[in-house]
């Protein structure tokens, strides 16, 4: 009497298939973590020059007007953070203004990886003209009766 089962070569071999994804999930989740973690710090770079130019420019237009080059400086360092390098130079009738930065990673792992970026900002702004009377003068003139 013959088996009824056919030749081993002639069955298609099977393979479970049963946990791969959860092997593969297990294998990409954290490479995506990682890749996550270094498009977010980019974008902080990015950020940080952005904000790095916004606040020279705001001290470039603070100098300009007639402020102390401490007062231009406190203006950019509201805008960069307070640990912003501010460099206030006067030439002829133009202000130059530097605002220079650091981005550090701030995830735990990843912050030895990635690396300590400089990131700066420059703006030019031409002096302005000073006023014929300063504010006081004008709301002493102003006060005064009689005056035309």
């Amino acid at each position: 009497m013959q088996n009824a089962r056919p030749a081993p070569s002639a069955r298609p071999a099977r393979r479970t298939t049963r946990g791969s994804a959860t092997a593969e999930t297990a294998v990409a989740l954290p490479a995506l973590v990682v890749v996550l973690a270094v498009c977010v710090w980019a974008l902080s770079g990015v950020a940080l020059r952005l904000r790095c130019a916004e606040a020279a420019r705001a001290a470039a237009r603070s100098a300009a007007r007639g402020d102390t080059p401490a007062a231009a400086a406190a203006a950019a360092r509201r805008t960069a953070g307070s640990t912003a390098a501010v460099t206030v130079r006067a030439e002829g009738s133009l202000v130059h203004v530097t605002v220079a930065a650091t981005l550090a990673p701030r995830v735990p792992l990843l912050g030895r990886a990635l690396p300590r970026v400089a990131v700066t900002g420059t703006a030019t702004a031409a002096v302005e003209p000073a006023p014929y009377a300063t504010a006081p003068d004008l709301a002493a003139t102003a006060a005064a009766p009689g005056s035309p």
